[in-house]
């Protein structure tokens, strides 16, 4: 699996953090701070956006694992927190569970990232926190997309390039074919059966022109997934990006995510 840029990690937090559905993380934090010295895992952590979204500072002292496969975001994460929170920094492959430093965890959590696994690795994720022998174990993971994006002004093309994005979205990112806009209802089922009480909540990007230059990105990354989609002529891809961009300081874009918590039952 391939990481990405602390550049567009920073663009877009801001959005994540609105998005996220406080009802679900303040459950979260409420089930990881009851444990005694409680270690919260964090997969994919990039450059501690997790962390940020659920630590304050009048919280009793926890510890934070970040596991990421990109040593430049974990050195972040570090130069960022090292000094106010007790971090853990691992490098591992995500895609190999045995290899995910889950030992001792209260609570695992994972942002954007389980719309890029696949199905067996959920389960095999499901099976492993219920299987941990020291404590009960839960499951926070936000911001899983969910298949939806609606754009003002509208373009004619803007259902067009949202089949063929999500199309891309279930191609394989380094874990087997992706759940992509599936990952959410995926996680809600193997979890339940895996023996979780399971809560979801809608968590969506709601971006307008003070995200301009995030909106930007988007249509940049949204266009290179689709650009050899033999759907979509590369003129009329063009054409859609120029009117997107042209309108990215004044229009509209809302991007659908679910956010899922599992606690053991």
């Amino acid at each position: 699996m391939s990481g990405f840029s602390i550049d567009w990690l920073n663009l877009r937090e801001a959005a994540d953090r609105r998005a996220r559905d406080k009802s679900l993380k303040d459950q979260a934090i409420q089930w990881l701070v009851a444990a005694e010295n409680p270690v919260a895992v964090d997969l994919g952590a990039g450059t501690g956006s997790t962390l940020r979204a659920l630590t304050s500072p009048e919280q009793q002292p926890l510890t934070w694992r970040l596991v990421d496969n990109d040593t430049t975001l974990l050195d972040e994460a570090q130069r960022r927190h090292g000094e106010t929170h007790r971090i853990e920094s691992c490098k591992a492959d995500l895609a190999v569970l045995t290899s995910l430093p889950l030992q001792g965890a209260r609570l695992v959590t994972a942002s954007a990232l389980f719309d890029l696994v696949s199905e067996n690795f959920l389960d095999s994720l499901a099976t492993a926190l219920q299987a941990q022998s020291q404590q009960p174990v839960g499951l926070y993971a936000a911001l899983n997309y969910d298949g939806t994006t609606h754009w003002t002004p509208q373009h004619p093309l803007d259902d067009v390039v949202l089949t063929a994005f999500n199309q891309d979205q279930r191609t394989d990112k380094g874990f087997g074919p992706a759940l992509g806009p599936d990952s959410a209802a995926v996680m809600e089922r193997l979890f339940t059966q895996a023996g979780f009480r399971v809560y979801t909540a809608s968590s969506p990007w709601v971006l307008d022109g003070a995200d301009q230059a995030m909106v930007s990105e988007l249509i940049t990354g949204i266009a290179a997934a689709v650009a050899e989609n033999p759907d979509i002529e590369a003129s009329a891809l063009e054409d859609w990006v120029q009117f997107r961009q042209a309108n990215a300081a004044t229009g509209t874009c809302s991007v659908g995510h679910t956010d899922v918590l599992a606690l053991p039952v």
